[in-house]
């Protein structure tokens, strides 16, 4: 299929996505703020540098990984920083560069958005698939990614 014969089906597994994707990331962020936790946002800037290396990243590598503008993601760190869920650190081997470290505070605020987190995925999305559905989903969203992700960053 070329970029010029979009089908109805198509279309409509499009719209099925992205509507099902805005729905979802709503009310699991709107369950999270009930629960007085941090917002699903700052969530997934922290559990990116809880998992990497000595749990810290450059900055850019951040923005790659959570797919933030190099200003939105600043602005961002900036909020993560004054609420002390993440601290700048100096990159000695690059005076222009710095890194994000996750804080205590963060793994704490991490640990107690993850319970609710988790009974959001799991009530409103992994309780409608089989095993073979997830197996499928995963199968064909990694393979969009692995073509989509070369040309995307690649253009920014």
């Amino acid at each position: 299929m070329t970029e010029h014969q979009l089908g109805q089906l198509h279309l409509s597994a499009w719209r099925a996505f992205i509507t099902t994707h805005a729905t979802l990331i709503d009310l699991i962020n709107r369950e999270l703020t009930e629960a007085d936790c941090i917002p699903l946002h700052w969530y997934d800037v922290l559990i990116e540098l809880f998992e990497a290396p000595e749990r810290r990243l450059r900055l850019h590598e951040l923005a790659r990984k959570v797919v933030l503008s190099r200003s939105g993601l600043t602005r961002l760190v900036d909020r993560l920083e004054t609420a002390g869920l993440l601290q700048r650190q100096p990159d000695p081997t690059d005076r222009r560069g710095s890194f994000a470290a996750i804080t205590e505070e963060g793994v704490a605020a991490l640990r107690k958005a993850w319970l609710v987190y988790a009974q959001g995925i799991s009530r409103h999305f992994a309780c409608h698939l089989s095993e073979d559905e997830a197996h499928l989903i995963v199968k064909l969203f990694n393979g969009i990614l692995s073509t989509v992700n070369e040309t995307y960053w690649n253009q920014h």
